[in-house]
């Protein structure tokens, strides 16, 4: 039997943020972290308390091909596509006027791969798309 994700963090922005900022602190900047960099900057967090929900933060810093790995390795059911447009569209609601820019992290924007995104046309990019515009 396969397990789904956790729910998501609750502020989807600050946690991305703190996570981006722990991943350059140890890692420097990269277009894409391992999952394993990812877990281990979740544990080093304030987010982590016992609950693991660093596959939220895999959609966003790790790339497709890796976050897919990692899951069938974990037997654990998570959608690329679907996680990383509900974490993107957390960023889209604050109010920023720019939504890709993240206050106070030094990280290359590189790691927003609309590539990925658009592979998933039908699996909710109309969700991401009025997210960003909502977020304007």
């Amino acid at each position: 039997m396969k397990n789904t994700c956790t729910p998501p963090p609750t502020n989807k922005k600050e946690y991305i943020s703190d996570i981006g900022k722990i991943l350059v602190k140890e890692n420097g900047k990269k277009k894409y972290y391992t999952p394993k960099e990812v877990k281990k900057a979740h544990r080093k967090s304030k987010w982590y308390d016992g609950l693991d929900f660093s596959c939220w933060a895999m959609s966003t810093f790790s790339s497709h091909s890796d976050f897919n790995k990692h899951h069938e390795e974990t037997g654990e059911v998570c959608n690329y596509v679907g996680m990383k447009t509900e974490m993107l569209s957390g960023l889209s609601t604050s109010p920023t006027s720019d939504w890709t820019d993240i206050p106070d992290i030094d990280i290359d924007t590189s790691w927003l791969d609309f590539g990925d995104m658009f592979d998933g046309l039908l699996e909710g990019i109309g969700d991401f798309i009025g997210g960003i515009f909502d977020g304007l």
